[in-house]
C-alpha cells in the first residue's frame, strides 16, 4: 500500500484509539505495528480490512449496556474497557503473518524467483493464493465474533449454552451463550468484511469462455458470488467456533448476588474463592487447636489440664462454632449468610484459556481451516502457502 495513504490512516486511528480511550498505550504500540505489517504489502486490502475491523469492532462495542448487564473483575462497572495489546494481537497476529507472507511472496514472484501461476502484484487469480483466503477469513471470523458478542448481548431473549445438552439459560456475556439475535449480528460482521474484500480485492479478468486454467485465470461474475457466499458463511461460523471453545475451554464467573457475569480486566482470567475447609474460618480454627494441644512454650499448652473437648468448646466461644449461622464467626468470608460462594463458575469449567487465548485460537483455526478448504476446492497444494523460494 502506498505510504501516502498508510500513514495518514494509521495515525488517524492512533488519534481515535487515544480520544476515545478505545486502547490503552501498549494497545495503541500494537496497533501501530499491525498497521505497518499491513501496509507494506502492495494491495490496499489487507490495510484496509484491518482498518475497517477496527472501526466497526469500536462502533458496536457497547459499555453503556455491557455496565448493566456485566461487573468488571476489578469491582468497577462492567465492560472491558480500553483493550490491550493482547487482546489486539489475539485478533490480528496471524492476518499480519499471513500479510507479511504474502507480500515476500508477491515480490518474489515479480523477481521470477517462484512461479506466478497467474498471480502478481497486479491482480488476484483464479484459482486464487491461499493465503489471501486466509487474511479474509481472519478478520471475518474476528469481526462476526465481536459483533455477535457486542450486539447480541442487546437480545431481549436469554442466551443459550450451546456446549449443554439442554441448552439451558445462561446470564448475557456467558461464554458459550448465543441468541439468535448474536448470530444474525455476526453474520452481518462478517458480510461487512467480504464485502470489502470484494470491493477491494484487484480480480484478474477473464480472459477465456473456457472456465479455469490453463484457459483462463480470471474471476467470473458467478465465482465471485460462491467466493463471497461461501466467505460470508465461513466467518460467520466463527462466532459459534469461539462460542463452544468458549463454553469448554474458558471459564465464565457469574456474581452470586447479583446474578451477573464477571469479566477480567483486559480478557485476563477471574478469580474464584474457595469455600468450606481451605476458607480462612476452617484455617484459623485448625492453627489455634494446634497451638493449644500441641506446641510447647509460653503461647502453647495451657497452664491447666486441657482435653480436646475443653478446647473445641473455648474455640467455640472465640472465635465461633462451625455453625454456618453462628455470628460470632469473626473469619467468616462475605457471602449472603451462609457458606455460598460470592463468586460460581457459570460454564467452561475446564478453565483452560483465558479470553485473548480464545479468540486467537478461533482465529488461526478458521484461517488455516480456510485455506485448506479452498485447497481442496482449488486443487491448490497446501504447501504453496509456505513457498518462497
Amino acid at each position: 500500500m502506498k505510504a501516502i495513504i498508510a500513514v495518514p490512516a494509521t495515525l488517524a486511528l492512533v488519534y481515535r484509539a487515544w480520544s476515545h480511550k478505545s486502547l490503552t498505550p501498549a494497545g495503541i504500540i500494537a496497533a501501530v505495528l499491525t498497521a505497518t505489517a499491513h501496509a507494506v504489502h502492495p494491495w490496499n486490502l489487507p490495510f484496509a480490512l484491518l482498518i475497517v475491523f477496527f472501526l466497526a469492532g469500536t462502533r458496536v462495542t457497547k459499555h453503556d449496556v455491557k455496565a448493566k448487564l456485566t461487573m468488571s473483575a476489578s469491582g468497577h462497572s462492567g465492560g472491558e474497557g480500553a483493550r490491550t495489546h493482547v487482546q489486539v494481537l489475539a485478533n490480528s497476529i496471524v492476518a499480519s503473518i499471513l500479510t507479511l507472507l504474502h507480500a515476500y511472496q508477491l515480490r518474489q514472484r515479480v523477481q521470477g524467483k517462484i512461479p506466478t501461476h497467474g498471480s502478481d502484484e497486479g491482480c488476484f487469480a483464479w484459482p486464487g493464493d491461499l493465503l489471501v483466503v486466509g487474511i479474509i477469513a481472519n478478520y471475518a471470523a474476528v469481526a462476526a465474533d465481536t459483533f455477535s458478542s457486542e450486539l447480541g448481548i442487546l437480545s431481549k431473549s436469554k442466551p443459550r449454552l450451546v456446549t449443554s445438552i439442554t441448552l439451558r439459560s445462561v446470564p448475557p456475556g456467558t461464554n458459550g451463550g448465543v441468541t439468535a439475535w448474536g448470530l444474525a449480528a455476526g453474520l452481518l460482521g462478517s458480510l461487512i468484511i467480504v464485502t470489502t474484500s470484494m470491493l477491494l480485492l484487484p480480480f484478474c479478468t477473464p480472459t477465456s469462455s473456457k472456465p479455469g486454467p490453463p484457459y483462463n485465470i480470471g474471476w467470473t461474475f458467478k465465482e465471485r458470488q460462491r467466493f463471497t457466499f461461501a466467505l460470508t458463511l465461513w466467518g460467520a461460523l466463527g462466532s459459534l467456533l469461539d462460542s463452544f471453545l468458549g463454553g469448554w475451554l474458558q471459564q465464565s464467573v457469574v456474581d452470586t448476588r447479583t446474578g451477573r457475569v464477571v469479566e477480567g480486566d483486559g480478557g485476563k482470567r477471574v478469580l474464584v474463592s474457595k469455600v468450606g475447609p481451605n476458607s480462612m474460618h476452617y484455617k484459623k480454627r485448625a492453627e489455634i487447636r494446634a497451638l493449644l494441644l500441641k506446641e510447647e512454650g509460653i503461647g502453647g499448652v495451657p497452664l491447666q489440664p486441657t482435653t480436646e473437648n475443653t478446647v473445641e468448646k473455648d474455640l467455640d466461644d472465640t472465635i465461633g462454632e462451625m455453625n454456618k449461622y453462628d455470628a460470632r464467626r469473626k473469619f467468616r468470608q462475605p457471602s449472603f449468610g451462609d457458606e455460598k460462594p460470592s463468586r460460581v463458575v457459570e460454564s467452561g469449567s475446564l478453565g483452560l484459556l483465558d479470553n485473548n487465548e480464545v479468540n486467537f485460537l478461533m482465529a488461526l483455526t478458521m484461517s488455516l481451516g480456510a485455506m485448506g478448504v479452498a485447497s481442496w476446492v482449488w486443487d491448490v497444494p497446501m504447501n504453496t502457502i509456505l513457498q518462497v523460494s
